[in-house]
């Protein structure tokens, strides 16, 4: 587990970074897989998001994750919010319930966590390239900031993604990015004729256009595999079928 410096800063704020260490799953899971939607054996994943709980020493049932489609949605979970056996669908939540845990789940994507520092506000944001294209940042932020937030209260860490150096892409994909803005130019980065992108500094300047100064990145490329992180690009590489996710989480105390 990584723990973001700026977030630690804050006693009211639990929260986490897991990578694929220390789980039940085996094989291709091994051994922290926490991806629900994964092949994996149920029972395995429940009891990995179980320890990840136990790490924190929070509880279990106060956990909520979403059915991930790579979307801009987001739920805000207020204290209305019930929870119940059907999923939400999107890729960002944000809440100011005490003692409810949000997390999302990552394997190359983006995970970031959000603490407003002064209305008692967190989010957990995923952000693949899709996400972050369509404007799941912008919307989470734009978000708050109508709600109350100030953009100097507002504390993020960016957790552990694929790096730039691994993510190579074809011409259509810089395309599509280029097409939005042409200031997007700064995000690729050409080596013997490879193109690749930064995905996580596409997601720093997101946040860091809506003002915010204090900004964690974790630089661990989820990709190289001594860093223990699952992949789902390494493990297209490998050619197995499925794939571990690691799970980011956040919680108000």
């Amino acid at each position: 587990m990584i723990k973001s410096k700026k977030l630690s800063k804050y006693k009211i704020v639990s929260h986490g970074f897991f990578d694929s260490k220390g789980g039940k799953s085996k094989g291709i899971y091994k051994s922290l897989n926490c991806g629900i939607g994964s092949s994996d054996y149920q029972k395995n994943v429940k009891q990995n998001l179980r320890i990840v709980c136990q790490k924190l020493s929070l509880n279990y049932e106060k956990l909520f994750l979403l059915n991930q489609v790579h979307s801009s949605k987001f739920h805000f979970l207020n204290k209305n919010y019930k929870k119940n056996n059907k999923k939400l669908t999107g890729d960002a939540l944000i809440t100011n319930q005490k003692k409810l845990i949000i997390g999302v789940l990552t394997a190359d994507c983006v995970p970031i966590l959000i603490y407003d520092n002064k209305l008692k506000i967190i989010s957990a944001i995923h952000a693949g390239w899709k996400g972050a294209y369509k404007g799941i940042i912008k919307k989470v932020i734009k978000f708050l900031l109508k709600n109350g937030s100030e953009s100097k209260n507002l504390v993020a860490a960016i957790g552990p993604c694929i790096s730039q150096k691994s993510y190579e892409i074809k011409k259509d994909f810089k395309n599509k990015f280029l097409n939005q803005s042409k200031k997007n130019e700064i995000f690729f980065k050409k080596n013997k004729n490879k193109t690749y992108f930064g995905l996580n500094k596409y997601v720093y300047y997101q946040l860091k256009s809506f003002g915010l100064k204090k900004i964690d990145i974790i630089n661990k490329d989820t990709y190289n595999p001594k860093n223990n992180f699952f992949s789902a690009r390494r493990s297209i590489h490998k050619k197995e079928n499925d794939y571990g996710r690691n799970i980011s989480i956040i919680m108000i105390n």
